[in-house]
This record gives structure tokens, C-alpha cells and sequence, in this order.
């Protein structure tokens, strides 16, 4: 299987919608905050591995917290993807924090700021 083949892409797209569910409603965990996002996944042609890029809304505080706490969690996520998936593997989860989304909120801000001193 290629790494962009339509059967890879639909395997993404849904082990990101189900860790999002999984996240969302499963983890009783303090430290992982209420507005966490999975952002992308990227699940390995041979399914042995998934890059799962979350995005946090909160300090740097807070995004580190809920990276640990991912990460604490990774069995039990892994267990849960597993038993709502059909696949012939289940991928061990690699968390990433993204930051693209502050990246373009703070270029947005001072693409603004130049906008309006003009």
C-alpha cells in the first residue's frame, strides 16, 4: 500500500475520527485539557505506527500536561481504537503537538497590525 493511497487516506481519516471520540469522551484524565483537537493522523503504510498531531487550546503549561497525559494513556486509546476499528493491526500512537494553528493566528495578528498602521 502506497503512504497516499485512497485506501490509506480513508485508514487516516478514520482513526482520526475515532481518537477524537476516544479522546473526547473516553479519558477521565485531569491533565489532558477540554479543548483538545486531533488535528491529523498519519498511519504508516504497513499499520504498525500512526504520527497523531493534537492541537491544544491553552498556555504552554497546559499543552504539556495534556501531552503527558496522552501519553499515560496510550494503552488504554490503543486498546479502545482497536476494539471500535477493524484492522488488521492496530497502530502503536506516536502523539505531536501542532502548532500550526497559533502559527497562522499570530501571522494573522501581524499581517493586522501592518494593515491597520497603513
Amino acid at each position: 500500500m502506497r503512504k497516499n493511497s485512497r485506501k490509506n487516506s480513508r485508514i487516516n481519516t478514520e482513526v482520526q475520527r475515532e481518537l477524537s471520540n476516544i479522546i473526547r469522551a473516553g479519558i477521565k484524565d485531569p491533565r489532558i485539557a477540554p479543548m483538545t483537537c486531533v488535528t491529523d493522523v498519519e498511519v504508516a503504510p504497513d499499520l504498525k505506527t500512526a504520527r497523531v498531531w493534537i492541537s491544544v487550546l491553552g498556555d504552554d503549561d497546559k499543552k504539556q500536561e495534556t501531552m503527558e497525559g496522552l501519553k499515560s494513556a496510550e494503552g488504554y486509546i490503543r486498546h479502545e481504537l482497536a476494539s471500535t476499528l477493524n484492522l488488521r493491526n492496530t497502530p502503536e500512537l506516536r502523539f505531536m503537538l501542532d502548532t500550526s494553528s497559533e502559527y497562522g493566528m499570530k501571522m494573522s495578528k501581524l499581517i493586522d497590525e501592518v494593515n491597520h498602521h497603513d
